[in-house]
């Protein structure tokens, strides 16, 4: 795809730069509009699963998060930025033909409001201005809808009271007719918190738990610092904590970011791509500053900048006339969900929020500042690389060769697209991002950074999914530091198959520190015998690694035997960088376990379909086939057996040659692990 002149040619460093990287998005669009300005229909032919009016509305609606800001810059050929004014006169005319009509319950027209009051909350003048008393009516009664609708008990509560905050302060509706709703709204999204400035996407619960970047940059944080911005001091006890949830939040939430600005993707909706920063541009509106770190604005004003910059070498992300595609670093629409129609790409743009602020804030005149990590690295005690967050249960590992995330206990029954892979895998990466399934076969799932089972012979395979009783155990470090230590792994645990005792405890060890690349997974597995079924199968695969040479072909992989180096293996190498996985049972001591399952395990380098991956259109998988033979004499006994992966994965940005991770591939960790009980204690050697 060709780059996009003003954002894939911008250095992103000023205010200028935000503003040409903003209007060039926005002017790709100006051919789409209808007569009356009131939608946008890209011409692409693909359909969410809501009605084609709000998807045009979506087109209309999404841009009005920068729209605004630009009304008042001085931008050559800016008149068609005025067309926005009137465009949400004519969607909101009853008798239009461009009306985006009347609110059903849980209406996609619901979420379009939200921008539409940021307009109004940011810049209420430069539309209500040319606007007949008609006009505002109108727009008033069509926006009121939203009081009486259902809406998901969700981070969809945040548009409605943006919606009243803007009847009230802009079109002249009065707090009594809708401060009831505002406040029944804050009692439930209250019910959200679960610690550490974290917000469930919901009620956590066993339906649903989901923190991710709705939690932050999307939805709520987000929209928690706006409303700190627009409200302010009529609101002291509310605003107050949200600035104090923000701090929180934000202390930990720049580990999601590496040096160059690459975010980890996770969750659902990763086509939304640089609104993973759009908590850092309201957190520089609302002046909230990171309580932890020097020269707070300068850290704020670095992570958004990186971050779009890192975005703008990525040129496929655009179509051939300028628009944005669905999709990540290329066109994909096995990521996308069944409520992305091609306008919904443009929420990305919450991220210029920080345009808000005038050109004389001090934001645009601090020096920026590198990331967290690099900023304190000359401190004789700089912030450890591994780091727990507990509410949304990842482990970050911000570690110079490879930056990812390890995580438990995350997953929703409710019916998004790939949940399985947006939020049950063990491990995220902001080099190698993850992979979507686009089928069901083992090829087709791309279960990288997880373990998959099979009961039939690998006819079909089930991926790991909702897993239970996450928790955080302590691994004791013997010999892989100078002293003894304790470090923290992530448990959870997992039963593929409700109509088999066969369950399967995971245990994610973060070895960063003492092996640089790694981390360790152990499986164990306990089996209550079913009559029918005489072997199961287990793949527990690494990071998915672009696998194109510079040709045109595959790399090869190099598959080691147990034969040769005393431990089954798969490495790859690519420009992409390095990914592997090891069995590291003959490096492990293992107790305590009266019926130990028959296991041979094999390494290999899966294949994933085309396409699968976020990054990479074109992968290879380093995995591991451990096949387990169940022994048939013992009827009715428990069974079990513990499977150890040592993951290994270096990033292209590391800047390490071939022998130099081949030698750290070679180091390898060792563990022990001794079963007690219902228990497990490791110890690292």
């Amino acid at each position: 795809m060709p780059p996009l002149d003003g954002f894939s040619d911008n250095s992103v460093r000023s205010r200028p730069d935000l503003v040409r990287a903003a209007t060039s998005i926005i002017c790709a669009l100006e051919p789409y509009k209808s007569k009356g300005k009131a939608r946008i229909k890209l011409p692409v032919a693909t359909a969410a699963g809501f009605d084609d009016v709000a998807a045009q509305l979506e087109g209309f609606a999404r841009p009005l998060w920068v729209v605004p800001l630009l009304l008042n810059e001085e931008i050559e050929n800016s008149a068609h930025l005025e067309s926005w004014i009137q465009g949400l006169v004519t969607g909101t005319d009853p008798e239009s033909p461009e009306y985006w009509g009347e609110l059903e319950d849980v209406d996609q027209r619901m979420v379009e409001m939200e921008s539409i009051a940021f307009a109004l909350l940011s810049n209420g003048n430069a539309f209500l201005g040319p606007m007949s008393e008609r006009a505002k009516e109108n727009l008033a009664n069509w926006l009121r809808q939203i009081n009486s609708r259902r809406m998901p008990q969700n981070n969809w509560l945040w548009f409605r009271i943006f919606v009243n905050i803007a009847l009230v302060k802009v079109l002249g509706v009065s707090r009594d007719d809708v401060q009831h709703q505002i406040d029944a709204d804050f009692r439930t999204l209250d019910s959200f918190k679960i610690g550490e400035g974290w917000s469930s996407d919901g009620l956590w619960g066993d339906e649903r738990k989901q923190a991710d970047y709705y939690s932050g940059s999307f939805a709520i944080q987000f929209a928690q610092l706006l409303y700190v911005r627009f409200v302010g001091d009529e609101d002291p006890t509310r605003c107050e904590e949200y600035r104090r949830q923000a701090q929180e939040f934000g202390s930990i939430f720049w580990r999601y970011f590496d040096n160059d600005g690459a975010a980890i993707p996770f969750g659902r909706s990763m086509t939304y791509r640089f609104a993973f920063a759009a908590f850092w541009s309201a957190m520089a509106c609302a002046d909230v500053h990171l309580s932890a770190t020097s020269g707070s604005i300068g850290v704020i004003k670095g992570m958004l900048l990186r971050h779009l910059r890192w975005w703008a070498k990525h040129t496929e992300i655009f179509n051939l006339d300028g628009t944005l595609n669905i999709g990540f670093t290329y066109p994909n629409m096995y990521l996308s969900e069944a409520y992305n129609s091609p306008q919904s790409v443009y929420w990305c743009l919450k991220t210029f929020t920080v345009l808000m602020l005038p050109k004389s804030h001090i934001f645009w005149t601090v020096p920026e500042l590198p990331h967290p990590l690099a900023l304190w690295s000359p401190s004789p005690q700089p912030p450890n690389p591994v780091q727990v967050a507990w509410p949304p249960r990842h482990i970050l590992c911000n570690a110079p060769e490879h930056h990812f995330l390890l995580s438990s206990g995350q997953m929703s029954r409710k019916a998004h697209k790939g949940r399985e892979a947006k939020y049950g895998k063990f491990a995220y990466s902001s080099a190698f991002g993850f992979s979507v399934p686009a089928g069901f076969l083992l090829e087709q799932l791309a279960p990288d950074s997880t373990i998959c089972a099979s009961h039939d012979d690998s006819e079909s395979w089930k991926m790991r999914s909702e897993p239970y009783n996450e928790r955080l155990i302590d691994v004791k470090v013997n010999g892989a530091f100078q002293q003894e230590q304790i470090i923290q792994a992530l448990a959870s645990e997992w039963r593929p198959w409700k109509y088999l005792d066969l369950y399967i405890t995971s245990v994610l060890v973060p070895l960063v520190d003492a092996f640089p690349g790694w981390h360790a997974r152990i499986h164990r597995v306990t089996y209550q015998e079913t009559p029918w079924i005489d072997n199961i199968h287990i793949v527990d695969s690494g990071f998915a690694l672009g696998a194109e040479t510079p040709a045109g072909g595959f790399i090869t992989p190099e598959v080691r035997s147990a034969s040769v180096t005393g431990a089954e293996g798969c490495l790859l190498i690519s420009s992409a960088g390095a990914s592997a996985v090891v069995d590291l049972k003959p490096e492990t001591e293992l107790a305590a376990i009266d019926t130990q399952i028959e296991v041979q395990s094999e390494s290999f380098a899966l294949r994933a379909d085309p396409n699968t991956n976020l990054m990479s259109s074109r992968t290879l998988i380093p995995s591991i086939k451990h096949h387990l033979n169940l022994n048939r004499s013992e009827r009715n006994a428990r069974q079990e057996v513990c499977l150890v992966s040592g993951v290994f994965a270096v990033a292209a940005s590391a800047g390490l040659d071939k022998d130099t991770i081949r030698g750290m591939w070679s180091r390898r960790p060792r563990l022990r692990v001794e079963v007690v009980s219902d228990e497990m204690n490791i110890s690292l050697l």
